[in-house]
């Protein structure tokens, strides 16, 4: 029993001594570069093994990266023993990293003309879903379609020589040349009316240029080819917020701000609606829905967080509409003054399941918070994101900054929290430190490390920052004594969890970025 507890108390030590560094970056910017809107990511989504990263834009496309340098240890029927675990020190040896394998178009923009509304391409949501074979299936989504892709490697046959290709090209556009046309040398136009240009222009197959590329071209022709499955749509009538797959590898939900539907993933022109919040007057709304989650082992089970701040967990086999929840947990120990504020920074913006099924992480404006599905009336933590904001609401209501939506994220042991702020900078917790101290990470290759202040910085030091320059060196302090310097332009919205490894992926604008502890 006592070594035992020695090897717990050893292990949260190095967890709370957990050293973040720069991993890498895609799609970096230069100084002075101006960015497209279409570029600008909105989703990050690891797949359950980590060995694979989607990225969404704005510009409706999906982008792949695949690990290139895989653990073995990665392999769950591989068993180690003490020595060996305690010879890896429970740390990577190896960074991971990770290459571009393919893009493609997921959604395109359109228009609803019954409501005469344009419905952008942005895509919203990526979630990855369970394959019993080598291909990868991700559902995509923006405001209001949903789409099912396919995602197989292509691989082209490697020939041992390019001598035995390139004489069977020239043999065969010879026969072409000879037998299937009849043109004259001179005019270079056949009775069809096309041109032979393709004579003139065919490559020399002898030249040393072209065999060094051809086998260049063998040794590399792996790629990676994307197909539509599965369109579903006509189902909702806001804009979708959320989608998340269920562990029955068979269902999804899709919510968007009043419903929540269920759907087969081999059925696309049905769903079952289990949960409308539209009252009979809509000027008797209340609050919306912003986020929902299946539980990640009980497929009966999903929870779905509210403007108001609740988080609701339902069971669909009580009824076939969820109306009646089997339990609401809402922080009711929050304290201060309430103001015309309070609400609309209560709003809960993302929610994330620990792996056990009995924690859920929240991020509101503020706080990110973890609940415990046994206890309703609190959080059992809560952690402040940027408190130092709070005196300055108001300012942030008028730049429309205070409806921003963070994402939050959680390790796989659920006891480490990450969710952005401003400044392009996010915040990582610990569950065995202390509620206000976090590690505050820039995203940029030297990313600066600094404990958040305590103390609230005054309101003359958070104006003359709104008002410094954009082009801050990367080596500047994002906390300082002075207070926080950044504009609400540059903040980090989107960022996921590693599902096996301390590895996280924020994106920055149109960068992403990967750090690892």
């Amino acid at each position: 029993m006592v070594l035992i507890r020695s090897d717990r108390k050893r292990i949260r030590d190095k967890e709370e001594a957990m050293e973040w560094r720069f991993s890498q970056v895609f799609g970096e910017r230069t100084p002075g570069e101006e960015i497209e809107d279409v570029d600008i990511i909105s989703a990050i989504e690891f797949d359950k093994c980590g060995k694979y990263i989607a990225t969404g834009d704005h510009g409706g496309r999906v982008v792949l990266f695949k690990r290139t340098n895989a653990k073995d240890f990665n392999d769950e029927k591989q068993v180690f023993s003490r020595k060996m675990l305690e010879h890896m020190d429970y740390h990577v040896a190896e960074p991971p990293k990770y290459s571009y394998i393919t893009e493609f178009q997921s959604h395109e923009p359109d228009f609803d003309y019954l409501k005469s509304l344009e419905i952008q391409e942005k895509i919203t949501k990526l979630r990855w879903c369970t394959s019993s074979n080598d291909s990868l299936f991700i559902l995509s989504t923006n405001d209001r379609t949903i789409k099912l892709w396919k995602v197989s490697d292509c691989k082209v046959k490697k020939m041992k020589e390019a001598d035995h290709l390139s004489q069977h090209v020239s043999s065969e556009n010879s026969l072409l040349a000879e037998q299937s046309f009849t043109a004259d040398p001179n005019n270079m136009t056949i009775s069809n009316g096309y041109r032979l240009e393709w004579i003139n222009k065919k490559p020399d197959y002898a030249s040393p240029s072209f065999r060094e590329n051809w086998n260049t071209i063998l040794n590399d022709l792996e790629t990676s080819t994307a197909r539509c499955r599965r369109v579903f749509s006509h189902a909702h009538d806001f804009n979708i917020n959320s989608i998340s797959t269920n562990s029955d590898a068979e269902t999804f939900i899709s919510a968007d701000d009043l419903r929540i539907n269920l759907w087969n993933l081999e059925i696309t022109n049905q769903c079952f609606n289990i949960l409308d919040m539209k009252p009979f007057d809509m000027e008797d709304l209340v609050e919306v829905i912003t986020s929902a989650e299946f539980h990640p082992s009980h497929c009966n089970l999903l929870a779905y967080s509210s403007s108001r701040g609740f988080l609701r967990l339902v069971d669909m086999r009580r009824s076939a509409l969820c109306d009646q929840n089997a339990r609401i947990l809402q922080d009711r120990e929050a304290h201060g003054s309430r103001s015309f504020f309070t609400e609309i920074v209560a709003s809960i913006s993302d929610i994330k399941f620990a792996k056990d099924g009995r924690h859920i992480l929240s991020r509101d404006y503020m706080n990110l918070k973890l609940w415990d599905l046994h206890m309703e009336s609190a959080p059992i933590a809560t952690f402040k994101m940027h408190e130092h904001l709070r005196p300055k609401l108001s300012e942030l209501y008028t730049s429309d900054s205070i409806f921003d939506k963070f994402n939050c994220c959680l390790s796989m042991d659920g006891r480490h929290f990450a969710s952005g702020t401003y400044g392009n900078t996010f915040r990582v917790f610990s569950l065995d430190g202390g509620h206000d101290d976090g590690l505050t990470l820039k995203a940029s290759k030297t990313p600066n490390r600094a404990s958040h202040l305590q103390a609230a910085p005054k309101a003359k030091s958070l104006l003359a920052s709104l008002a410094r320059t954009q082009n801050r060196r990367e080596s500047d302090s994002i906390f300082s004594g002075k207070g926080i310097s950044s504009d609400f332009q540059s903040k980090i919205i989107h960022l996921a969890w590693h599902p096996i490894e301390n590895l996280i992926a924020c994106a920055a604008a149109n960068s992403l970025y990967t750090f690892q502890a």
